[in-house]
C-alpha cells in the first residue's frame, strides 16, 4: 500500500528513512508545546506572577486526564501502523473506524469529567489560594473543549501509523500561529487574563483537529475516513486496548506522581510554583527531539513487525535508543549553562527564577536516563509489550517517587531534595529497562508467534 506523502520504513536504509520520519514529528512537537509555552510567556509577562502559576500549575492535572486517553491511543496507532505493514487493507479501515469512534467516546468522557471535577483536585494538590480561582477558571475553558484535542490526536495517530509525519506538522503550524495571535489579542489587548489563554489555545486546537480531518475525509488511501466507515470492530478495538491501555495506565501514574510532586511543590509558595512550572514548560521544549524520535520508533517496530522484517526491528531499536540517549545528552550540557537565561524569559521574579533554575541544573545532568527509559519503552510499545513499560513506571516513577518524596520532606524541609526525586527514579527505571532489553529476547518472542493479522 502507497503511504502517500509518508515514509517508507519497511524498505530502504533504516537511519536516514527513520530520522526523515521523526523530523517532521519533531517539529510537529515543537508547535505543539507552543500552545502552552505562549500562553505562560504572555500572561507572566502581562497579567503577573499568580497568573503564570494558575496556568503552569494546571500541567500535571491536564496530563493526570489526559495522558491516559493519550496512552490508549498510542495503542489504536501500533495496530494502524501493524495492519499497514502487513498491506491488510480491509483490517486497516476497519482499525481507523474504530480509531474514530474511540476518539469521539473518549473526548465526551473527558470533557465531562474535566469539567467537573478539576476544582476538587487542584484543592486536593494544595493549589495556593492565591492562584486557585485563576486555575479553575483556565482549566474548565480548556476541557469544555477537550474533544478538539483527542480528534486531532487520533488523526494525528492515523497519520503518523502510516509513516506520514509531515501534514500533521502543517496542521500545527498553522494553529500554532493562530494561538499566538489569540493569545495576544485576548490577553495582551482585551484583558481576559488567564481565561483568554485558555480559549485561545481550544480554538487553535480546534483547527487542528477540522485541518487533520479535512484531509483524511479526501484522501484516496484505504486509511480515509468517511462517516459509514465508522465503527467500532470488537477484535481490533481488544487489541487496540490491550496494547493501549497499559500505556494509558502508565501516563496516568506517572501524571500521579507528578501531581503529588506538584503538591509538594506548591507547599514551597507561589514564587516556587511559578519557577518549576517554568522549567516544565522549558522540559517540555528540550526533550521534544527525544520524544519525537521514540514516537518514530514505536511506529518503525510496529510496521516491521506487521511486515515481519525482524531483523530491521532489531536494528533500528538500537539505533533509536542510542540516538535519543546522544540527543539527551547534549541538551542537557546546553541547558544546564543557559538555564537562568531560559527561566527568567517567563517572568521577572528573582525568587521564582532561582526555583527553575535550581530543578533545570539538578535534571538536566541526568536526562540521558530519562531518554533511555523512553527509547526502550517506546519499543517494547511498538512490540506490543506495552505492559513491561506500565509496571516499570508504576513501581518506579509513581510508588517509589512518591514515598521518596514523603520521607524527604518529613525529615528535611528542602524543595531541592524534592527535585532531585527524579533524576534518581529516572536511574532507577534505566537500569530495569536495560537489563530487560538485555535479556528477555523479546524478538525471538515476537517471532515465534509471527502475529498473524487474518481473521
Amino acid at each position: 500500500m502507497a503511504a502517500g506523502s509518508g515514509v517508507d520504513l519497511i524498505r530502504g536504509s533504516i537511519r536516514p528513512n527513520l530520522l526523515r520520519f521523526a523530523f517532521p514529528l519533531f517539529l510537529g512537537q515543537l508547535f505543539q508545546q507552543l500552545y502552552n509555552a505562549v500562553d505562560a510567556l504572555v500572561v507572566g509577562n502581562i497579567v503577573g506572577q499568580d497568573a503564570l502559576a494558575a496556568v503552569t500549575s494546571t500541567g500535571s492535572l491536564i496530563f493526570l486526564l489526559v495522558g491516559f486517553f493519550g496512552g490508549v491511543f498510542g495503542g489504536v496507532s501500533v495496530v494502524i501502523a501493524r495492519c499497514f505493514g502487513a498491506g491488510d487493507e480491509r483490517r486497516l479501515r476497519r482499525a481507523v473506524g474504530t480509531a474514530v469512534s474511540t476518539a469521539l467516546i473518549s473526548g465526551a468522557a473527558l470533557t465531562v469529567i474535566g469539567v467537573t471535577a478539576t476544582p476538587a483536585l487542584l484543592r486536593l494538590m494544595d493549589t495556593p489560594a492565591s492562584v486557585l480561582p485563576d486555575a479553575v477558571s483556565y482549566l474548565r475553558i480548556y476541557f469544555s473543549g477537550i474533544l478538539t484535542v483527542i480528534l486531532y490526536n487520533s488523526a494525528n495517530g492515523i497519520f503518523q501509523a502510516v509513516g506520514d509525519s509531515r501534514r500533521p506538522l502543517y496542521y500545527l503550524m498553522v494553529s500554532s500561529a493562530v494561538n499566538v495571535a489569540l493569545d495576544l489579542v485576548f490577553v495582551g489587548a482585551l484583558h481576559m487574563g488567564v481565561k483568554g489563554a485558555a480559549l485561545a489555545t481550544v480554538l487553535a486546537q480546534g483547527l487542528s483537529a477540522i485541518l487533520a480531518y479535512t484531509r483524511l475525509r479526501r484522501i484516496d488511501a484505504p486509511y480515509r475516513v468517511t462517516l459509514h466507515g465508522v465503527c467500532l470492530d470488537r477484535a481490533l478495538a481488544k487489541e487496540m486496548i490491550r496494547i493501549g491501555l497499559p500505556s494509558g495506565v502508565q501516563n496516568s501514574v506517572i501524571a500521579f506522581a507528578n501531581v503529588i510532586v506538584q503538591s509538594s511543590v506548591n507547599s514551597f509558595g507561589a514564587a516556587a510554583v511559578a519557577g518549576n512550572g517554568a522549567y516544565v514548560k522549558l522540559e517540555g521544549f528540550i526533550f521534544i527531539p527525544i520524544n519525537a524520535f521514540c514516537s518514530a520508533a514505536t511506529t518503525f517496530v510496529s510496521q516491521n513487525i506487521g511486515a515481519r522484517e525482524y531483523g530491521r526491528v532489531k536494528e533500528g531499536a538500537a539505533f533509536a535508543v542510542g540516538f535519543s540517549c546522544v540527543c539527551a545528552f547534549v541538551l542537557g550540557a546546553v541547558f544546564y549553562f543557559l538555564a537562568p537565561t531560559l527561566v527568567g524569559l517567563f517572568g521577572k521574579s528573582a525568587e521564582a527564577i532561582a526555583a527553575g533554575v535550581l530543578r533545570g541544573r539538578i535534571c538536566s545532568v541526568a536526562y540521558v536516563l530519562l531518554a533511555m527509559s523512553h527509547g526502550i519503552a517506546a519499543v517494547c510499545r511498538g512490540a506490543g509489550y506495552a505492559k513491561v513499560p506500565m509496571y516499570v513506571m508504576l513501581g518506579v516513577w509513581c510508588v517509589f517517587r512518591v514515598a521518596y518524596i514523603q520521607v524527604v520532606l518529613h525529615l528535611f524541609r528542602s524543595i531541592a531534595l524534592v527535585f532531585l526525586a527524579y533524576p534518581i527514579t529516572w536511574a532507577v527505571s534505566s537500569v530495569i529497562f536495560l537489563w530487560y532489553y538485555r535479556s528477555s529476547r523479546w524478538l525471538e518472542r515476537i517471532r515465534a508467534q509471527d502475529y498473524p493479522l487474518t481473521d
